[in-house]
C-alpha cells in the first residue's frame, strides 16, 4: 500500500512541477512576443489562448497512445525540457536573421500547449492503478492548477526580475528534466530493459545539452540582441516592466525601451527643449513641477535651468530606469546629473494610480513624457479620466504638456489626444518638431485659462534669451506651432475622431492604424 501511495505521490508531484514549468513557459513566450512584436495585451491574450486550445488538441490526441504510457510520458518531459529551455535562444537567434520570429513564437506556444495537453491525460491513466476514478482525476488536476499558481508567482517575483529571459527558460527545462529522471527512477521496473537503457542514454544527452545551453545562453542572447540594433549595445536588461537597451556609436548614445527609440544624444534637445521650455515660459514663476515618465532625467535637466523651481516630483514605473538615470555614467553625462538633484523626488509608481491617489500638493506645471499609446494599458495614460486627475492636481493658472506621438505618422491619434485634453476643460495648442532620429514628433500643450488662439500667440512671442538652450529660440516657436493650412491637418477625415476614455479605449487603435509604413 505504501508503494502505491508513493507512486501516486510521485506522479502528482510530476504534474505539479510540469504545471509550474508549463505556465511559466507561456509567460516567457508572451514576454518575448511583447518585446519583439509589441501590443502586450494582444500578445498575452493570443499566446495563452492558443496554448489552452492546443492543450485541448493534445488531450484529444493522447487517446491514440495505447501502450508504453510511462515511456511516452518520459519522452514528452524530455521534449518539453529542451523546447522550453532553448525557447529564448531560438527566438533571439531567428530574430537576428529573419522577420518570421512572430510565427516562431506562436508556433512554440502552440507546441508547448500541445505537449502539456498530452501529458496530463497520460498521468491520469498511469495513476488509475493507484487511485479510484474520482480521486484520481480531481487530485491530478488539482496539482496541475496549484503548479500553475506557483509558476505565476515565480515568474512575477523571481523569474523575470532576477533571472530574466536568459536563464528562466533553463530553470523550466531543468524542472522537466528532473521530472523525467524521478519518474524513470520510480517506475523503471515497468519499463523493458532495452527501452530503459535507451532512456538513460537520452537523459544523459539532454543533461549535457542543458548544461551546454546554460553556459552559452548569455553570449548567444547578447549576440541576437546586438543583431537587432545597428549600433553597439553597451547596456541591456530585462526588468519586471520592460526591456532597456542603451547603444553607442562613436560618442553618441541611443536609449530604447522594448525596442522603441526613446532618445538619441545627437538631437534629444530637439525633443526635450520643446517639451519643457515653452510651458515653463508660459507658467513664468512656476515652483512645483510634476513629471510623469522621463526616468532618463533629460526633462529634469531642462527644468533645473529655472532658479524659481523649488520642487520636482518625477513618477516613473520602473525603478531600474530611474536608477540608471541616477547612476549610469552615460545617462549622467546626458542629463548633467539632474536625477541626483536635491530638488527632485522620485516615485516609482504607475502614473495613473499616482494621479488618482496622490495626496501631494498641487502643481504649477505637469509634464507628461510617457511612451506612445501602443496598447490599451498605455492608452489609459492618455484618457479622459487620467487627464481629469491631472486637471484637479493643477493650480488655477496651471499648465500641462504631453508628448503625443507624431502628428503626421499617427494623425488621428495625435488629434484624439488633443480632443481628450479639451474634454476635461483644457484649452490646447498642438506643437510639433522634426526630431532627426525620431522623425516628425508632437506635443499637446494645455492651459486651464485662456483660449487656443491666445495661447498660440503667447507661445510665438516667447523669448529664451535668459535660458541656456541648445536649439529652441523665439524663431523656433513659429515653427513649433504651425501646421500649414487647416485643411491639411484638420481634414474632414478627422471630424469623427472620438475622445479616448477607460471605457472606450480608442486611442491605441488610431495609433496602430497610423501611417507608420512611411516612417
Amino acid at each position: 500500500m505504501d508503494i502505491l501511495k508513493n507512486n501516486s505521490f510521485v506522479l502528482k508531484s510530476a504534474i505539479f512541477a510540469t504545471g509550474f514549468a508549463g505556465i511559466v513557459a507561456e509567460y516567457v513566450l508572451s514576454t518575448l512576443a511583447t518585446y519583439f512584436i509589441g501590443n502586450s495585451i494582444f500578445q498575452w491574450t493570443m499566446i495563452v489562448s492558443l496554448m489552452l486550445f492546443c492543450m485541448g488538441l493534445g488531450s484529444r490526441w493522447s487517446k491514440r497512445i495505447q501502450i508504453n504510457l510511462i515511456r511516452n510520458f518520459l519522452l514528452l518531459e524530455v521534449t518539453l525540457s529542451l523546447v522550453v529551455a532553448f525557447s529564448s535562444i531560438i527566438v533571439y537567434t531567428i530574430a537576428a536573421f529573419s522577420f518570421y520570429y512572430e510565427v516562431l513564437i506562436y508556433f512554440l506556444s502552440m507546441f508547448v500547449g500541445l505537449l502539456i495537453g498530452l501529458e496530463i491525460p497520460l498521468v491520469v491513466r498511469i495513476n488509475r492503478e493507484y487511485e479510484d476514478l474520482k480521486t484520481n482525476i480531481s487530485s491530478i488536476l488539482e496539482k496541475d492548477y496549484y503548479g500553475s499558481l506557483a509558476g505565476g508567482v515565480f515568474f512575477a517575483f523571481v523569474g523575470l526580475p532576477l533571472l530574466g529571459l536568459s536563464y528562466t527558460p533553463f530553470v523550466l527545462g531543468i524542472i522537466n528534466f528532473l521530472v523525467a529522471c524521478t519518474v524513470l527512477y520510480r517506475f523503471k521496473t515497468k519499463i523493458a530493459l532495452p527501452e530503459l537503457k535507451k532512456l538513460n542514454i537520452l537523459l544523459v544527452i539532454v543533461f549535457g545539452t542543458l548544461i551546454l545551453g546554460i553556459s552559452y545562453t548569455e553570449p548567444i542572447i547578447q549576440w541576437g540582441e546586438q543583431k537587432k540594433y545597428k549600433d553597439k549595445v553597451v547596456y541591456s536588461e530585462q526588468t519586471k516592466y520592460q526591456k532597456i537597451v542603451l547603444t553607442e556609436w562613436k560618442d553618441e548614445h541611443w536609449l530604447y525601451l522594448n525596442g522603441n527609440l526613446q532618445f538619441c544624444s545627437i538631437d534629444e534637445e530637439m525633443y526635450h527643449e520643446p517639451l519643457v521650455h515653452p510651458i515653463m515660459q508660459l507658467a513664468k514663476k512656476a515652483t512645483n513641477i510634476l513629471i510623469l515618465g522621463g526616468g532618463d532625467g533629460c526633462a529634469v535637466r531642462e527644468l533645473l535651468k529655472y532658479p524659481n523651481v523649488q520642487q520636482i516630483d518625477l513618477v516613473d514605473l520602473d525603478p531600474k530606469m530611474t536608477s540608471l538615470g541616477q547612476e549610469h555614467p552615460v545617462l549622467i553625462n546626458i542629463n548633467n546629473g539632474a536625477m541626483n538633484s536635491s530638488k527632485l523626488s522620485v516615485y516609482n509608481s504607475d502614473a495613473y494610480i499616482f494621479m488618482e491617489q496622490s495626496t501631494l500638493p498641487f502643481y504649477d506645471v505637469i509634464i507628461i513624457d510617457l511612451p506612445d499609446p501602443r496598447n490599451i494599458a498605455l492608452s489609459r495614460l492618455y484618457s479622459h479620466e487620467f487627464y481629469t486627475h491631472c486637471y484637479r492636481k493643477l493650480r488655477p493658472n496651471g499648465y500641462i504638456i504631453t508628448q503625443s506621438g507624431s502628428p503626421y505618422f499617427a494623425t488621428k491619434a495625435f488629434k484624439c489626444i488633443d480632443r481628450t485634453l479639451q474634454s476635461v476643460g483644457f484649452h490646447t495648442v498642438p506643437m510639433h518638431n522634426q526630431v532627426l532620429s525620431m522623425g516628425e514628433w508632437g506635443w499637446i500643450l494645455g492651459a486651464k485659462q485662456g483660449s487656443r488662439e491666445v495661447l498660440k500667440q503667447q507661445l510665438r512671442t516667447l523669448s529664451f534669451e535668459k535660458i541656456d538652450t541648445k536649439w529652441i529660440n523665439k524663431e523656433a516657436m513659429s515653427l513649433l506651432t504651425s501646421f500649414g493650412k487647416d485643411g491639411f491637418f484638420n481634414s474632414s477625415k478627422n471630424d469623427t475622431i472620438a475622445i479616448n476614455s477607460i471605457h472606450n479605449p480608442i486611442l491605441h487603435q488610431y495609433y496602430l492604424k497610423g501611417n507608420w509604413d512611411l516612417y
